[in-house]
């Protein structure tokens, strides 16, 4: 009884802040500063602070600006994290053992540890200018650099997330890939495939629930990040919605009513990725998780 009077309270702790978000952006911010937020509205609730949002707060356009940067973060952390635990978990070398505990070390260091060192390394490493993709007549993704350094680009974004988020994955994948017996690799080499053969057409196949799970992860992780693309880009048009989020503050007014209806925009996309792949996610998770 005590325990599940606990679990109850601990459910409705957890869930009171997203109701009270939901009522927040339901609510007319005039109507909470006539009357306060402990209230309920004169005029009863509406959605025009999802409406001023989406148009005023150009939430469509931030919306694209974090998929250009999650989708590639997700594909080149996926590749690179099959292709390091392909390597130590299917094949026997001397440093197979050392290199993955190094991948795995680094979700160990907090990053804001190196934010300073790294600021500077992108303030001053030069990347070409090659032009750009031009989408509308506002959204202009650059390739590579606009201004010819890291900083505030959309690529400096991208690396990073890969940088920190290949070594959670190539845990992961590596544990997922050692319930596959080491037969189907040497059987393929025998038939004359190369490495990479074996790995993009034999492997990666058998993975494909544990790489849905991690794809469902990644895109999470990536997704709500707030720290990197708050330091590393300077220009707000440049901004995933999640930081985007504090243009919708003033200088002198910060309407929270409208801050809450951009939040439950921004949370839509991650909750729509799982719903679509929850059926790989689960897999993911239970098939690895016994051999034979």
């Amino acid at each position: 009884m005590i325990l599940q009077a606990f679990l109850i309270a601990m459910v409705v702790l957890w869930l009171f802040p997203l109701f009270w978000a939901v009522y927040a952006s339901l609510r007319p911010y005039g109507d909470t500063v006539v009357h306060g937020y402990l209230s309920w509205p004169a005029n009863g609730l509406s959605f025009i602070n999802y409406q001023n949002v989406w148009t005023q707060g150009e939430i469509p356009y931030y919306y694209l600006n974090t998929l250009v940067i999650v989708v590639p973060g997700v594909i080149l952390t996926l590749l690179l994290a099959s292709m390091v635990a392909f390597c130590c978990t299917q094949f026997s070398w001397r440093f197979n053992l050392i290199v993955l505990m190094l991948f795995t070390a680094g979700n160990l260091l907090p990053p804001q540890v190196i934010i300073v060192p790294l600021y500077w390394i992108y303030l001053h490493t030069p990347i070409p200018m090659l032009g750009s993709i031009d989408i509308g007549t506002k959204f202009s993704f650059a390739i590579f650099s606009d201004n010819n350094l890291l900083y505030d680009q959309y690529i400096g974004i991208i690396l990073i997330h890969v940088v920190f988020q290949t070594g959670f994955a190539t845990f992961v994948l590596s544990n997922y890939m050692k319930t596959i017996t080491k037969e189907i690799t040497e059987s393929a080499l025998v038939d004359g495939a190369n490495v990479l053969r074996i790995w993009w057409s034999v492997v990666l196949p058998l993975c494909r629930p544990a790489l849905a799970a991690m794809a469902t992860l990644l895109f999470t992780f990536m997704y709500n990040d707030f720290f990197w693309a708050l330091i590393l880009l300077s220009h707000g048009d440049k901004r995933p919605i999640t930081t985007a989020l504090n243009n919708l503050q003033g200088e002198f007014l910060i309407n929270n009513n409208l801050i809450a209806a951009g939040a439950l925009l921004a949370c839509l996309p991650p909750i729509i990725v799982y719903i679509l792949l929850q059926k790989h996610f689960v897999a993911g998770l239970t098939l690895g998780s016994t051999k034979g």
